[in-house]
């Protein structure tokens, strides 16, 4: 599949509001998915066990989610971002059950561990890179996140 053509895809993607959209061509199979991450597209392509299948459209038409209003009256906090600097699964603490490394209100000093990315079975230690008092947890304990996703804010 070329790229014009995945292009055009994305482009129907945007403006029907669908969710998803799968196609699968021959050997090639694409799906893009809006509203994935953030409200960012995610496409993916794979080959198909299918040899030799004609053309098949599937479109989900579920309306991509709105934001809830929890995230359109998010205060306005100022003070310094710390981002994952990888993809995994983020963890307040060391173990299940634990004690979260900090809370809100907290004070932290550069260097002090406040929180675990777990990836590929390894753990993170993600330590703070400012001393200042924790303002806001901006992940919940054991979801994924992405490479420069916000964790934490430092005041």
């Amino acid at each position: 599949m070329d790229l014009r053509k995945l292009k055009k895809l994305i482009d129907l993607v945007e403006e029907s509001g669908i969710a998803e959209l799968e196609i699968t061509e021959g050997e090639e199979k694409v799906r893009i998915v809006r509203g994935a991450s953030g409200g960012r597209e995610a496409v993916v392509l794979s080959p198909s066990a299918q040899a030799a299948s004609p053309p098949v459209v599937q479109a989900a038409t579920v309306p991509a989610q709105a934001p809830t209003p929890a995230q359109e009256e998010a205060p306005a906090l100022e003070g310094h971002i710390v981002k994952a600097p990888m993809v995994g699964t983020f963890y307040r603490s060391g173990s299940p059950g634990g004690k979260p490394f900090v809370e809100v209100g907290d004070s932290v000093k550069a260097g002090q561990p406040i929180c675990i990315i777990e990836a590929m079975k390894l753990m993170n230690e993600i330590e703070a890179d400012k001393d200042g008092v924790i303002k806001a947890v901006m992940v919940e304990n054991g979801q994924p996140v992405e490479y420069g996703e916000p964790l934490m804010m430092i005041g």
